[in-house]
């Protein structure tokens, strides 16, 4: 039987790894469903979801050349038309760190929003706002705090190189 791209066959988990799960279909053929297609949501070790013997519904979603087999658990499943699977949630707009800030992530409307989500005022592009340090301020503090931490460091460290006591030229 030639195993073709879009088809939902039965198989049996036969291997696990940390990247996905060996499934053997009808035949003695065996394809790789990855971790990523496993199910909709984020799959941290493939063992919490799948198990040895275990059999799985499963859509062929590429055959390469050399035989290789990649299928998908989560694309298999039968959905009422319409609906869509689960999507990763969104960030609100009250964290910070890497990517926050909420609102369209990147708004290249030149709208009201900078590329990190916040509001733009462009009477104030280019110059501080009222209060808060420049750029050239906070590099300049970095340098200056980054110096201080070198040469303190510097002295803490000479006196244990030498050995008996001795301080190096």
């Amino acid at each position: 039987m030639a195993i073709e791209v879009g088809a939902k066959l039965e198989g049996k988990v036969t291997g696990i790894t940390h990247f996905g799960a060996f499934v053997d279909l009808s035949g003695g053929v065996t394809g790789l469903v990855h971790i990523s297609e496993i199910a909709d949501n984020y799959v941290k070790d493939v063992k919490d979801h799948l198990k040895i013997e275990d059999v799985v519904k499963v859509k062929v979603i590429n055959v390469d050349k050399d035989g290789k087999i990649g299928l998908s658990i989560k694309q298999a499943i039968d959905r009422p038309e319409g609906q869509q699977p689960p999507q990763q949630r969104e960030r609100t707009s009250g964290g910070g760190g890497a990517g926050g800030g909420g609102g369209e992530r990147f708004n290249r409307g030149g709208g009201g929003q900078d590329r990190g989500g916040r509001p733009f005022n462009k009477q104030s592009a280019g110059r501080p706002a009222f209060g808060k340090p420049s750029f050239e301020d906070k590099m300049s503090r970095f340098l200056k705090d980054s110096e201080e931490r070198i040469s303190s460091l510097k002295k803490n460290t000479e006196g244990k190189r030498g050995g008996r006591g001795a301080k190096r030229v």
